[in-house]
């Protein structure tokens, strides 16, 4: 038994579709990232997107980044298994990666909106886990995207004006975590993402285990 509390036994499973949306400045970046330090398991979706790169941000790292014009060749050709226009800019998810990863048995995470998250839904249901993060008020939301300082004003307004659009849809989630404090946040994700892997439906592994198990 490991120290997490999980067996050492090695079971082939088809990989998660992890979603984790919120609102801006709620906190899905930070947990996304943590999860990708601390996980190796997890892979991110590395998503196109047509807004302008940040001082912080790495081409292909945290985005890739497209013209409109390209971008629009990509959802012409079906190559993204999603896409969405938020604050003004498109985004989406490249199809190919996703797919081959499943298949090998990675998790996949994805730091996307309500609308990204629905169209998943729609097209491979049973693959996603969905989580949305909402703050514990909205002036603490206000206060962290001063406090992220990476957007001007009219920016984090416009932001502010849309979360509330945005937190409309937390039913549509199979869990829903108030982020009043990271850590226990960040290990309530982790708590999710360890019982989902654990799941009959997608360790196709334990057909051959139980059969050898009881011939044993």
């Amino acid at each position: 038994m490991s120290k997490s509390g999980e067996s050492n036994t090695r079971i082939a499973r088809r990989g998660l579709m992890l979603v984790i949306s919120s609102p801006s400045g709620a906190g899905k970046s930070t947990i996304a990232r943590t999860l990708l330090d601390k996980d190796k398991e997890i892979s991110l979706s590395v998503s196109v997107t047509t807004r302008a790169r940040r001082q912080s941000e790495i081409e292909g790292v945290h985005y890739h980044f497209a013209s409109q014009r390209e971008f629009e060749a990509l959802r012409t050709s079906e190559s993204l298994l999603e896409w969405a226009q938020v604050h003004g800019n498109y985004y989406g998810t490249p199809r190919e990666a996703v797919e081959i990863a499943m298949a090998e048995g990675r998790d996949m995470l994805f730091d996307i909106d309500w609308q990204g998250a629905q169209q998943l839904q729609e097209k491979m249901a049973a693959d996603v886990v969905s989580i949305f993060i909402l703050p514990p008020t909205m002036q603490e939301l206000q206060s962290r995207l001063h406090r992220r300082a990476e957007d001007t004003e009219e920016v984090i307004q416009m932001r502010l004006a849309n979360s509330r659009a945005e937190i409309a849809h937390w039913r549509e989630y199979d869990y829903v975590i108030v982020n009043d404090d990271l850590q226990s946040a960040f290990e309530a994700v982790q708590a999710i993402i360890r019982a989902e892997r654990l799941r009959r439906d997608r360790r196709h592994g334990l057909f051959d285990f139980v059969e050898g198990l009881v011939k044993a």
